[in-house]
């Protein structure tokens, strides 16, 4: 399952700290960043629901970016 989430992030180089945070974590298949949509696109393994692992991706996602935000 593929879904797109709004975020907010202020420079390209968080943005790829941000992917790659993302496709490190527990559950997700594929992550991109894309920084001048402001858009983040993950892909989930198979059974694994969408907004439990969203939640360890924002964790992981504050941890190189404290700023960032994602709209779930």
């Amino acid at each position: 399952m593929k879904k797109i989430y709004k975020i907010e992030v202020d420079c390209a180089n968080c943005a790829n700290l941000m992917e790659d945070a993302a496709r490190k974590t527990s559950g997700v298949e594929a992550a991109t960043v894309n920084f001048m949509t402001q858009k983040m696109i993950v892909e989930f393994k198979d059974g694994q629901e969408p907004k439990a692992v969203m939640q360890d991706v924002l964790k992981a996602c504050k941890k190189v970016e404290p700023d960032c935000e994602i709209e779930l």
